[in-house]
């Protein structure tokens, strides 16, 4: 999956596979985490999110399943 570079103080990348509507996004520890079932409109507000961080805590975790 092709992740695309955002300016974030916690966040390195973020990328989202609209056929299986996975979200992965890659912390700037190096770590990668993919969630599951994400809808497309969802990845759509976070990359246009003001704070990507802010927005990834308080609408996809512990909303979405994930894996590390």
């Amino acid at each position: 999956m092709n992740r695309e570079p955002v300016t974030s103080t916690n966040i390195s990348s973020i990328g989202y596979d609209q056929d299986a509507n996975i979200l992965e996004v890659e912390f700037n520890s190096g770590a990668v985490y993919q969630y599951f079932d994400v809808p497309e409109y969802v990845w759509r507000e976070l990359m246009d999110a003001t704070s990507h961080g802010s927005f990834l805590a308080q609408n996809i975790k512990g909303v979405y399943s994930y894996s590390r």
